[in-house]
């Protein structure tokens, strides 16, 4: 092996390259799923406390029906179904 600083910077430059790639690759809706699962599941809520973990997981679904409610509602004013 060569200890060249230029061959040392050209390696992790093409490291970079690469996790980016993979980072990019991955798949925006997938992704975006994932995260949306853990919102709802309250993962962020302290697995220690049970009524806040319940709290955020039904909160968060009502806020979800709400939104589902609305938009309904919306459509149904502007005539489009």
């Amino acid at each position: 092996m060569t200890t060249d600083p230029r061959e040392a910077a050209r390696a992790a430059e093409a490291r970079e390259a690469l996790d980016r790639v993979k980072r990019d690759n991955e798949s925006f809706l997938g992704s975006s799923m994932a995260r949306a699962a853990d919102h709802f599941s309250g993962k962020d809520a302290p697995q220690d406390d049970a009524a806040e973990l319940w709290g955020r997981r039904v909160g968060r679904a009502l806020s979800l029906l709400g939104v589902v409610v609305l938009a309904w509602w919306l459509g149904h004013q502007m005539k489009v179904w």
